[in-house]
């Protein structure tokens, strides 16, 4: 009896060998339904939303409905599943076709850093697994911040800066704006174009703000730093610009002694001294003279302009004024001014025109004339 038994345990063991040496070449049957992505592991932050694009494949020979559900989603997380434009729950697709169905998750901002794995399934057809990493530690805080920290130019110069204030909240939040400037500075905020003190954000949302920086007119020329805040009662962001003032352009034009005024015979010409005095902490360059006048009156400087003036130097220019010759007595203005590209002063001189000694003197022979004559007519026939 072991004799017989002997063999046949050996015919068998040999059987199950062979049989498993054959099992790589024995063709399992195809799936009849594929759900295909090529996306299937992907990285994000928090708040974060990921399309999905997925391929509904029908491998069998008859119609497939496959009702589409997610399964292992994690808490918190949700998620649109569509087709077409609509909300799906079952999709029915021809043999040997492929439907597309797209598949949105959002990842909430209240999240731990690590791998999260859940699946799409079509009923007991298919299952497509799918991993998402989320690479930082979800916080609940808000981001200001901007291309270009940094500007640089003259006192006279208003900086524009553009910034990106993002709510990582779950909320609304609604932000008051305001600036850490010293004093003599100007900071407004824009938003959508529009002067604001404060700006409502949604949650995980951006919005974009111009802030306006106005240095003082005179001021030292150096570096200023600006900080930013946008605040709300639970969370805040901060942002720190900075504005580089090159220099601060200022000038003045007058007189030695301050005095506007002047006196000038008709047809005469009167030289006026003139101080250009830089009060910036910037060199003038270029510094142009110019005037306005009556009309037919001239004004010459000398010299016609300055090349140089470095700050809280001045300079001696003399004007020569010219009056009409027909210019009656009275007083006049003269505008001079001082000018360049950044800045320019202007004096306003009051000019008192008097007749020219000779005129009087004609006036008063001519009323003597007038006089003599009406008395020689009265002699000649006041007794008649």
């Amino acid at each position: 009896m072991k004799r017989f038994f002997m063999p046949l345990r050996t015919w068998l063991a040999g059987s199950i060998l062979f049989v498993l040496a054959l099992s790589p070449l024995i063709a399992l049957p195809a799936p009849e339904l594929i759900l295909y992505t090529p996306y299937k592991g992907i990285s994000v932050s928090p708040g974060q939303s990921i399309d999905y694009n997925i391929d509904v494949i029908n491998k069998a020979g008859s119609v497939r409905d496959a009702t589409l559900t997610i399964r292992g989603l994690p808490k918190d997380w949700t998620y649109e599943l569509k087709s077409g434009g609509w909300v799906l729950e079952t999709l029915s697709v021809l043999p040997d076709e492929k439907r597309a169905v797209t598949l949105k998750v959002n990842v909430p901002l209240k999240v731990k850093k690590g791998v999260y794995r859940f699946s799409v399934v079509a009923g007991n057809l298919a299952v497509l697994p799918l991993k998402v990493t989320v690479v930082e530690e979800g916080t609940f805080r808000s981001e200001l911040t901007t291309q270009r920290p940094n500007m640089e130019g003259n006192s006279n110069s208003t900086f524009t800066f553009t910034a990106d204030l993002r709510n990582m909240t779950a909320e609304d939040q609604l932000y008051a704006l305001r600036a850490n400037a010293e004093r003599g500075w100007n900071v407004s905020f824009k938003a959508d174009g529009r002067q604001v003190s404060s700006v409502k954000v949604g949650p995980n949302q951006r919005q974009s703000i111009t802030i306006e920086v106005d240095p003082p007119d005179v001021i030292e020329a150096k570096s200023y730093k600006i900080p930013i805040i946008a605040s709300t009662s639970s969370t805040s962001a901060e942002l720190e610009l900075e504005v580089v003032i090159k220099g601060s352009y200022a000038m003045e034009l007058t007189t030695p002694t301050g005095l506007l005024s002047t006196g000038i015979t008709a047809g005469k010409t009167r030289r006026v001294e003139l101080t250009v005095i830089n009060k910036g902490s910037a060199p003038l360059t270029n510094v142009k003279l110019n005037h306005s006048a009556p009309i037919n009156w001239d004004v010459t400087f000398e010299p016609a302009s300055i090349d140089r003036l470095e700050a809280g130097e001045q300079a001696q220019v003399f004007a020569t004024i010219n009056a009409d010759e027909k210019a009656i007595a009275g007083d006049y203005v003269v505008t001079m001014e001082s000018k360049t590209p950044e800045v320019s002063s202007k004096a306003t001189f009051r000019v008192s025109v008097k007749t020219p000694i000779l005129y009087g003197w004609l006036g008063v022979l001519v009323i003597g004339g007038a006089l003599g004559g009406v008395y020689t007519l009265f002699r000649k026939y006041g007794r008649r």
